[in-house]
């Protein structure tokens, strides 16, 4: 019998934001794609609990939360910071297993089941590890502790913040039948609706439903859920670490505009970070994707496929540019972006005579120069009074 741990950081930026910043524990602390104090147009990246009590959660406007909450510390995300603890912490799991699998920046699947002779149980490895995460980072984490990894992961999210739940072997439908049939891996909202139509409304009912009548409703998805119903997941835990599918920045505009010189700027800029941020780790991409959202919230993306990996910001500026100019029809422009993708370390085909492909010289003095002094002390003249403030992301565009 395997035994899987599924750690969770509690509120991760925000719970950095506040140890970095003592005057701020105890607040509601906002994270989120905004300069203007809460009144500005991002969403939220990370909520503290102080502010989840006021309906405030991931993913929502800024501007919700800002009514939701007007009196709490709104501020914009260190992605860079927050990857310097993300690093300390799988450091700390590594130490205790080697089958360790981040999922995210903030949360990972371990399985310890070779760790017991030396370590003890799960819930002793769990409480281990709980223990050296607050004495290193001073951070608190919610651990779920079963024989699979899907029962891991929901048993983590039932007693946050600083959680330990353990799903003993033999218990696993027993705990999972009350709960929600949306907490299942595989089911969204319109999922939900299907399942609702046969009168399933927790996980409970939906491994009990007649298999037969659910394959007529959901084919053959309907036997892998409910599988995962009964608590059925033989998914190992790939050792690894977890590689960003998709790496970019964006920018929400105070106020909707169709400046077609402060937009070009704004690509501009963006491009030179996400190309900073390729070398930085290490990577080229192939694929560029345009993020565009206009005055009435549309959004569309639109991708295009290099012949070589690249990670020139210019390269990058010039065909999201071109991206631009397909999509873009004149209304204004509420946010746009650059993320990229299909990462590889290869370099270019080679011409008899030509020579190997490195990064520019201008761009290796730009990053010289922002290792030592930090990002903002060299920039293109273009750029020189019209930078607007980045969000990094590593998560795809949607």
């Amino acid at each position: 019998m395997r035994t899987i741990l599924h750690l969770d950081m509690d509120a991760f930026f925000a719970a950095v934001e506040q140890r970095d910043r003592p005057e701020l524990q105890g607040k509601p602390v906002i994270v989120g794609a905004d300069p203007k104090g809460g009144r500005g147009r991002g969403v939220v990246s990370t909520a503290s609990y102080e502010a989840r009590r006021f309906g405030v959660g991931s993913a929502m406007p800024i501007s919700q939360a800002w009514r939701a909450c007007p009196q709490g510390v709104y501020l914009p995300p260190d992605m860079e910071k927050y990857a310097r603890e993300s690093e300390r912490i799988m450091a700390l799991l590594q130490k205790v297993s080697d089958l360790v699998e981040p999922v995210s920046i903030d949360e990972a699947f371990l399985d310890v089941t070779g760790s017991a002779r030396a370590l003890g149980d799960g819930p002793a490895i769990a409480r281990r590890l709980k223990d050296a995460i607050r004495g290193e980072t001073q951070l608190t984490a919610s651990v779920g502790v079963a024989s699979s990894k899907l029962v891991a992961k929901i048993a983590s999210d039932m007693r946050k913040p600083d959680g330990l739940v353990v799903v003993p072997p033999g218990t696993e439908a027993a705990f999972l039948a009350p709960l929600p049939v949306r907490r299942l891996w595989g089911v969204g909202p319109k999922m939900e609706e299907q399942l609702a139509k046969l009168g399933v409304a927790t996980i409970g009912e939906l491994a009990g439903l007649d298999p037969a009548r659910l394959e007529r409703r959901l084919g053959t998805h309907g036997h892998d859920l409910q599988r995962l119903a009964r608590g059925d997941d033989d998914r190992p835990v790939s050792a690894g670490p977890w590689e960003a599918k998709s790496l970019g920045q964006e920018h929400t505009y105070d106020q909707d505009t169709a400046d077609r010189s402060r937009l070009r700027a704004t690509l501009l800029d963006l491009a030179d970070g996400v190309a900073a941020r390729l070398r930085k780790h290490g990577l080229r991409a192939r694929t560029i994707t345009l993020k565009y959202r206009d005055e009435d919230f549309r959004t569309t993306t639109h991708a295009r496929t290099l012949r070589d990996a690249t990670d020139s910001g210019s390269l990058l500026f010039q065909t999201a540019w071109a991206l631009f100019g397909e999509v873009h029809r004149g209304r204004r422009v509420r946010l746009v972006g650059i993320y990229t993708s299909h990462f590889g370390d290869e370099r270019p085909q080679l011409e008899l005579f030509s020579e190997p492909a490195e990064p520019a010289p201008i761009d290796r003095l730009r990053d010289a120069v922002a290792e030592r002094f930090g990002g903002d002390k060299i920039t293109r003249a273009s750029l020189l009074g019209r930078r607007e403030r980045r969000n990094a992301s590593d998560r795809p565009p949607r």
